[in-house]
């Protein structure tokens, strides 16, 4: 049986794969691998930025503590959740992209914009001195496109998603009011 979304070589496709060494730190590949299974899980042909999402809330406690409050998460969480059950049904026929980034194609597995947040998060890290891309250089990436899935979950369940990336100065550092932008 095939899987609903094949395997690709990170090279012929031009997309970081967790399964390779592209600088992704361990648990970041763990939350690639988590949306991986949703997107199969909820039916859906691409992996996109509320599947990464969806898989880095539930397991990166430094990018919780950047999002707010219990209640804000629980409210993200249950968004996210309504999914596959209704919220969300429309974007299952639909391919993820803004149009912003019009020059990455999605690759067979990804959304454009999903792909592009993963390169972003490696080109943060690599930006701050990190060897591997985190958590937080994910959330960062994914809310740099206004028009990305995860943006609009996030906004649905109360969260600006604006000040973000500014709460952010590094993994593992919650910033308050301050930190580097993107």
């Amino acid at each position: 049986m095939q899987p609903r979304i094949p395997q690709q070589s990170a090279h012929d496709q031009g997309i970081l794969r967790a399964d390779d060494d592209a600088g992704l730190s361990a648990e970041l590949a763990a939350v690639v691998a988590g949306a991986r299974r949703r997107a199969v899980r909820d039916g859906d042909r691409q992996i996109d930025t509320a599947h990464l999402l969806h898989s880095l809330l539930e397991s990166d406690p430094d990018v919780r503590a950047v999002i707010g409050e219990p209640a804000q998460i629980a409210r993200l969480l249950g968004y996210l959740v309504q999914r596959s059950i209704g919220y969300g049904l429309r974007w299952q026929s639909t391919v993820e992209d803004s149009g912003v980034i019009s020059t990455l194609k999605g690759t067979d597995g990804w959304s454009p914009l999903a792909s592009a947040a993963m390169v972003h998060a490696v080109e943060r890290a690599r930006l701050r001195g990190g060897e591997r891309a985190g958590g937080t250089d994910l959330l960062v990436a994914l809310v740099r496109d206004p028009q990305a899935r995860a943006v609009e979950v996030l906004a649905r369940a109360g969260i600006e998603v604006s000040g973000l990336p500014a709460r952010i100065t590094g993994p593992g550092e919650y910033a308050g009011d301050g930190g580097a932008a993107w």
